[in-house]
Parts: structure tokens; sequence; C-alpha cells
């Protein structure tokens, strides 16, 4: 998608990503690098083989520069929050687009899998919660899982960013579940205002 984009634009992604999302939403800490560096400093990852003891730090393994455009924003957890919030609440989209985003299909989920019953929209997720309905997305990483979500209109939302792959086949299932609980918990606690 996005060697098409390029082609389309005559500009480069990383030049479209600063002028579209990254100076709009207010991301500095935001890149999408290529290669095997990571900026430093950076949440290190570690692997989740039970049988290391310590865990092994994965951090530069498997470069997120590698994945490109298939999942290799590395950001912090606030500059994620920025971007969920501004996503979900349609700073980067009109209503008409935002609309289409949230036709969902019903039981079609991220992966990993959010908190609450999920259904698929168009590059976005509904997790309807015991306290509410969020809009996100969970992603996941060698070493990393990530779930950031936000309300309807953007105002309220949030991040739950372990350094540690757990999905419903990698890692351990109880620290899944638990992680999954700890979503759920952070969705109220956002809803409520805390």
């Amino acid at each position: 998608m996005a060697l098409m984009d390029e082609e389309a634009t005559d500009t480069s992604y990383e030049e479209q990503l600063k002028e579209l999302v990254y100076r709009p939403l207010g991301l500095s800490k935001t890149s999408l690098p290529r290669g095997p560096n990571l900026r430093k400093p950076f949440i290190h990852g570690y692997s989740n083989d039970p049988s290391q003891d310590p865990p092994e730090d994965v951090s530069e393994d498997l470069a997120a520069g590698w994945a490109w455009a298939s999942g290799g924003m590395v950001s912090t957890p606030a500059d994620l929050n920025d971007f969920i919030r501004g996503y979900v609440g349609g700073k980067l989209f009109d209503k008409r687009t935002q609309a289409k985003q949230r036709r969902v299909i019903e039981g079609g989920s991220s992966e990993p899998p959010g908190p609450g019953k999920n259904s698929a929209g168009l590059a976005i997720f509904r997790y309807q919660t015991r306290c509410g309905t969020v809009w996100g997305h969970t992603g996941n990483f060698l070493g990393y899982t990530q779930f950031a979500a936000a309300s309807a209109d953007g105002r309220r939302s949030v991040t739950v960013s372990i350094n540690a792959q757990h999905t419903l086949v990698s890692g351990s299932l109880a620290v899944f579940e638990a992680l999954r609980r700890a979503e759920g918990k952070a969705v109220c606690a956002a809803l409520a205002g805390s």
C-alpha cells in the first residue's frame, strides 16, 4: 500500500506521514525507521519463552524498520495515545470517511483480540466492553504487545503496552488473559474519566 501511495503521489511515505499525521497530531516521538537501528532511548522488548531466566532482550533481533509500512512504526505510549485520540476523534478524516470506517463486521477482531466484544471496521476495530464502547487497534511484534483505543469522539482514550509478545497463540495464555482484563479495566477508567 505504501509503495502504491508513493507512486501515485511522487512523495515518500515518510514525508506523507510527517505532513498528514505527525504534524497535525503533534507526534514528535513517532517514526517509521528503515533498517535495523532503533533511535535511543527505546522500551526494550523481551522474549516470552518461560525457559529463559532472565528473559532475553529481543528489542533489536527483528528490526521494526524491516517491516516498514507493514507495522514498523515506533512510538512512545504518549504519542500512541495522542494518535488514537486524533484518529478516532476525526482529526485526520472527514465525517463521511469516518462513517465508512465504522461500518463493522460483527465478530471480526484485531490480532491479538482486544477487550470485550470485537468487531472489525475499515482499519479500526470496535471494542464493546462492560463499561462502554471504544474504537482502536491492537498490535504485536516480537517483544511487544499494544492496545490503543478511544471513545467515539476521541476525548477519552487508553493505551496499554507491554514489553513481551502475548497473543492467543504466542506466549502464556494466563498472561494474555490478564492483559485482556487490564485492557478492560483501563477502558473503564478512561470512560469514567479517571
